[in-house]
């Protein structure tokens, strides 16, 4: 079996130990800063690149793939920016917001692709009105179309792309509808891509919200992944999607119970690949 960890360690050092320690194949993070040297010394990290994310602001972190066990090797793509991408390289429109690599299962000679995803905030320009201050969906459109690279054809392509999208599923910002079609359009275009979204999801896929959030429609099945400041759970802003092929295979859950949660404000999560029969 196949394990992935996706999580978003919110710039701190301790999580690069504590995947260390796991028994963990390969983890997908958003928001990392370079480990250590002691630590990265003892890891594989895919692409020599800065440990920034390309913005007006200094943003020292980004989105990064690791591995983390014999069990499997790790080839990771050529990434470059938009302007400067070759035909062998991967144009990326914001770089920092996505890692993509190979990876060959020793035991099934199989390699799957694995994308780590990072949905960026960004803001309105001067004189758009003042009606909010942020948005992520907008950076989600944007690794889609980066993704589409990855896909050649309809069918018998093997890619998991996870990450922190700081989106909503099913439901818009305080229940609005018209924040509701914004975030629909990611998940119908990656769904459109050949890359549905497979969770997590309850019942198996995580603990869900309690109390109950008012703006949570009643029959979602949403688990929250994200942690307020003030230390309230509601939300659900990470998301693992993945090729049909792969569907009936992955069990995907969030390890955000109080006692699973870890060290950062956004839970882990994890994603297990079985076997082929």
């Amino acid at each position: 079996m196949l394990r992935i960890m996706s999580w978003n360690i919110n710039r701190q050092h301790n999580p690069w130990q504590e995947l260390l320690n796991s028994d963990v194949d390969v983890a997908l993070l958003q928001e990392a800063k370079s480990p250590s040297p002691e630590l990265a010394s003892l890891l594989e990290i895919a692409h020599p690149l800065p440990w920034e994310t390309a913005s007006v602001l200094n943003l020292s972190y980004r989105a990064a793939i690791a591995r983390l066990s014999d069990r499997v090797t790790m080839q990771p793509r050529k990434l470059n920016t938009i302007e400067s991408a070759q035909s062998d390289e991967l144009a990326v429109s914001r770089m920092g917001t996505l890692a993509v690599a190979d990876i060959f299962v020793n035991s099934t000679k199989e390699t799957i692709t694995v994308a780590s995803m990072y949905s960026v905030w960004e803001s309105p320009t001067e004189g758009a009105g003042s009606g909010w201050k942020i948005y992520a969906d907008a950076s989600a459109h944007r690794l889609i179309s980066d993704l589409s690279a990855l896909i050649g054809r309809e069918k018998g392509h093997k890619i998991i792309a996870a990450g922190d999208l700081n989106i909503l599923y099913g439901y818009g910002e305080d229940g609005k509808p018209y924040w509701k079609a914004r975030y629909d359009t990611v998940f119908a275009r990656m769904a459109a891509l050949g890359l549905p979204f497979v969770g997590p999801q309850a019942p198996d896929g995580g603990e869900q919200a309690h109390p109950w959030p008012d703006e949570l429609p009643l029959d979602s099945k949403n688990v929250p992944t994200f942690k307020t400041q003030s230390g309230t759970t509601t939300r659900q802003m990470d998301f693992v999607f993945a090729s049909k092929s792969l569907r009936d295979r992955l069990h995907v859950q969030a390890l955000n119970s109080p006692n699973e949660w870890g060290p950062s404000d956004h839970c882990r999560i994890l994603i297990e690949l079985k076997d082929l029969d």
